[in-house]
């Protein structure tokens, strides 16, 4: 029986120990909310003064960002239409060119081998007459 009531006393008085330490960290988690209130009120406050200045100096430089935005937007308009028909104008003249080059490769080609047939014609009757005056 000694043994049962060592156990009784050792586990009871555990129990007993972890309450009181559980009553213990709520008082002062409750103490340090109370002491902590004040502080927590200051920084909220701070912190709306803080987005208020900001808003109030934000404001004017967000208004002339915008008007930026906008006369830039004007500007890239104005030269976006440029630049498109000076493209345009590129195209178009670079198919005329193409076609004009296309047209006159052909007749490029036949005159070189007019030319190259002439010159091999001309070359065969020199070797005939070379052939001739040596027999």
């Amino acid at each position: 029986m000694g043994l049962s009531s060592f156990f009784k006393n050792l586990f009871g008085s555990t129990k007993e120990s972890v309450t009181e330490l559980a009553n213990n960290a709520e008082e002062t988690f409750e103490q340090a909310k109370e002491a902590a209130a004040p502080y927590i009120e200051k920084a909220e406050a701070f912190a709306e003064e803080t987005i208020e200045k900001v808003k109030e100096v934000s404001d004017p430089i967000i208004d002339r960002a915008s008007e930026y935005a906008e006369k830039a937007k004007e500007t890239v308009s104005e030269y976006a239409d440029k630049a498109s028909e000076a493209i345009h104008d590129m195209v178009d003249t670079v198919k005329e060119k193409t076609a004009s080059l296309a047209s006159e490769t052909p007749e490029t080609i036949s005159e070189t081998v007019v030319d190259v047939s002439e010159k091999s014609a001309a070359e065969a009757e020199e070797i005939a007459d070379e052939a001739a005056e040596k027999a």
